[in-house]
């Protein structure tokens, strides 16, 4: 019965989705909003597949960015090639069902595949050392990227595929961000359908890898290695599948992200830097390690927070003083996303002291918390006769 019903609600779910597709438009006129509604919405599977690995297998990962950006650059060269191949013009909503999943399929081949490298160190790394090695995955991606040299000719010869390598890194653009073969622009393939569609897809999958015999495995190994695995567990099947299962969310996300309707144009490295990272993890940790529904509650709040404070950075502070007196008008010196920083770090160890589990903890919403068993009233002791 239950599988029956969750099958029902994807497809509701996904109508709803297609409906979206060419209604949003006409219901959200302002572009930035409609922008903010898919970015919250990919940053939903960002934090879903963040919280397979920090919130059920218990590892502590801080470069999950890596794993997006990875996603995105994928995504954003086969679209700009396909967008070519199937004769450029409009992005419509026909060409998306041939472009949109060869994209998101790759770039969650692609990001799987790094996430079984990283993985493969968490059988010996745990706590901070784990963490150290996930930051500097991230910050090695986006560095390679963001240096990378364009490469002549003829030192492609002479130096063989390594600099072929370099040659075709280089041609991401660097710190200027990859914008196409020809530099024009994305294409913007991914609207509603697909990101909405996606986002409640991966929504389904981590309700169903949590409560599945896997993610019970998952907890276990989290609570207790070596009782889990003195039980059948296997921990270094689990820890590497999860570093996989979270890795593959993160490209698809990213993937999402580089084909977004209403979005940027480029894909630019400096946008998955430490920062993005911390993002996921404020995310999953402020709804709850574990929680599914509290990493979706996260990841909407940290997106709208982060763009409403982009938005008021970019705001010039003017006629702050109003009447005959004003002198004149002058922008505001203060950069907001550093402070944005320094609150949420402040929010972050407050709640670790405060409610360390989180806001939900490992309770999804609606879930009654667990009441401990009150031990039983001792037994009289019988009477002599």
């Amino acid at each position: 019965m239950r599988k029956h019903s969750t099958a029902i609600f994807v497809v509701v779910a996904l109508l709803v989705a297609l409906g979206l597709d060419f209604a949003l438009p006409l219901v959200i006129t302002d572009g930035s909003i409609r922008q903010l509604v898919m970015l919250a919405a990919c940053n939903v599977v960002v934090a879903l597949s963040l919280n397979v690995i920090n919130g059920m297998a218990g590892q502590f990962s801080i470069g999950h960015a890596g794993f997006v950006s990875l996603g995105a650059y994928t995504s954003a060269v086969l679209s700009a090639n396909m967008h070519e191949w199937l004769g450029g013009g409009d992005t419509t909503f026909g060409k998306s069902f041939i472009v949109v999943p060869v994209c998101l399929l790759a770039s969650a081949i692609v990001g799987g595949a790094f996430g079984f490298i990283v993985g493969l160190p968490s059988l010996r790394l745990k706590g901070d050392y784990l963490a150290i090695v996930t930051l500097g995955f991230a910050e090695i991606v986006r560095l390679v990227i963001g240096t990378a040299q364009v490469q002549s000719s003829a030192g492609q010869e002479q130096g063989g595929w390594l600099h072929a390598l370099g040659a075709a890194i280089s041609d991401l653009g660097g710190q200027n961000g990859y914008m196409g073969p020809r530099g024009e622009g994305l294409p913007l393939y991914a609207g509603p359908f697909w990101i909405l569609g996606v986002a409640v897809l991966a929504g389904v999958a981590a309700w169903r890898l949590k409560f599945s015999g896997w993610g019970r495995a998952l907890r276990a190994l989290r609570e207790d290695e070596i009782a889990a695995a003195a039980v059948g567990v296997d921990p270094t099947r689990y820890k590497v599948t999860s570093f996989v299962i979270a890795a593959i969310g993160g490209g698809v996300a990213g993937g999402m992200i580089a084909q977004m309707r209403d979005g940027s144009y480029l894909v630019n490295p400096e946008t998955y830097n430490f920062s993005a990272s911390f993002d996921a993890i404020t995310m999953v940790i402020l709804g709850g390690s574990g929680s599914v529904s509290g990493a979706i509650l996260g990841a909407v709040f940290v997106t709208v927070s982060v763009k409403t404070i982009e938005q008021l950075q970019n705001t010039s502070v003017a006629q702050l003083i109003q009447g005959p007196h004003m002198i004149g008008t002058f922008e505001l010196k203060v950069d907001l996303n550093a402070l944005r920083m320094i609150v949420y770090a402040i929010v972050l160890i407050a709640l670790m002291i405060r409610r360390p589990e989180g806001l939900f903890g490992e309770r999804e919403i609606g879930q009654k918390k667990r009441e401990p068993k009150k031990p039983a009233p001792p037994t009289p002791a019988p009477v002599a006769a």
